[in-house]
């Protein structure tokens, strides 16, 4: 079994590619290791306008409801200990703000779309047989 976390996109699409080497969140983990990115089914109305605003690519671009790459879950800091140290294109990724989680994420892979149902927090994957990553 490998850990998963589900993002809506553009914003799993950008972690996979190594664009975006933070994932905010409001919540800590102690985990630290292999981590796949799930491409969450919903994309929600305010994250297609970033799409198209801010990396000017339609929403039909982006691939959903599937696992598409693996990243390294290095590191887990303070929002607020990171803000400063961040370029702006960084920032412009993530929340930030005093009271939240900065995921420092490595060595991103991006592969072939494996259809999946996301969940919640972390989740375990088990692949079936024959589906190498």
């Amino acid at each position: 079994t490998i850990r998963c976390i589900s993002l809506t996109q553009p914003w799993a699409s950008l972690v996979v590619t190594g664009a975006k080497r933070f994932e905010t969140r409001s919540w800590s983990t102690k985990y630290r290791g292999p981590l796949l990115i799930h491409a969450a089914k919903g994309f929600r109305v305010g994250a297609r306008r970033f799409s198209i605003e801010a990396l000017g690519k339609a929403p039909e671009e982006f691939v959903c409801g599937a696992i598409i790459g693996r990243v390294i879950l290095k590191n887990v800091y303070r929002a607020e200990e990171l803000a400063s140290t961040l370029t702006a294109l960084e920032r412009l990724y993530g929340d930030y703000t005093p009271g939240r989680w900065a995921w420092e994420l490595t060595e991103a892979e991006m592969f072939e779309p494996i259809p999946w149902k996301g969940a919640l927090g972390l989740f375990e994957v088990i692949l079936p047989a024959g589906v190498g990553i």
